[in-house]
């Protein structure tokens, strides 16, 4: 299912936290509110983390992860590192990497199986994505854009890209990918889709601004309407409809 959620009054939520199939991060120093969301929907299944990166609270643009690993930047604090750690199952490996683009989360977008990456990542790094994060790696572009982390938001279900990808592009990424593509947008209108939008296999979290027909593209292409509660209502739906048939 997927939800609304606003961190003190910004719709990027995907700035402030990073969600996987195993954890997730948000930023501390945010409203009880924006926790509150996130640990209603996840709170029973994966660790929801406070934690700041660098000392800032930019976790989803600093960070890259999946199930099996994350990835921290260099300027990550021992203190910061020790309480991921602490706080993290102990399948998660965590490491931190030294590399001049030091954002992960707009230069690598990942789901437990591929990570596209910023054409011009460090080789080493590359190297350690693969390592730590047993995914196969591709250097790409989304809609000539060279941060794909930014600018999409995969699952191992389907993911969502920049609206001005073209068809040959979302062909060729949904081939590298194995999973459906779809282009579109969030919080009514933005093509920064990894800053508005983060997701898992079974769930879903957008800015507050995202509109009704958007959140259904999410729902559609994460195919997330069967995990939990939708499922029901669209049985509602099906014997409502048969009732005024």
């Amino acid at each position: 299912m997927a939800v609304r959620a606003q961190f003190e009054n910004n719709n990027e939520i995907g700035v402030f936290s990073k969600l996987t199939n195993s954890y997730c991060l948000v930023a501390i120093g945010g409203s009880e509110n924006f926790y509150s969301v996130f640990e209603g929907e996840l709170g029973d299944v994966v660790p929801v983390v406070h934690t700041s990166i660098a000392g800032t609270r930019i976790v989803g643009r600093l960070t890259a992860g999946n199930r099996r690993g994350l990835l921290v930047p260099n300027s990550t604090t021992d203190q910061e590192l020790q309480h991921l750690r602490n706080s993290l199952p102990d399948s998660v490996a965590i490491q931190r990497i030294e590399e001049r683009l030091s954002a992960l989360g707009n230069v690598i977008a990942c789901n437990d199986y591929v990570a596209l990456v910023h054409p011009d990542l460090d080789r080493e790094t590359e190297e350690i994505i693969a390592d730590v994060l047993g995914v196969e790696v591709f250097r790409q572009t989304i809609a000539d854009n060279v941060l794909v982390g930014s600018y999409c938001a995969i699952s191992n279900q389907g993911g969502l890209v920049h609206p001005r990808t073209s068809l040959q592009d979302q062909d060729e990424l949904s081939s590298l990918l194995q999973v459906p593509l779809v282009a579109g947008t969030v919080n009514r209108g933005s093509d920064v889709i990894g800053g508005g939008l983060v997701v898992n296999d079974w769930t879903a979290f957008a800015g507050l601004d995202t509109t009704s027909t958007e959140l259904s593209v999410v729902e559609s292409i994460f195919k997330l309407q069967d995990s939990q509660p939708s499922a029901i209502v669209n049985d509602m739906r099906d014997s409502l409809i048969d009732n005024y048939s």
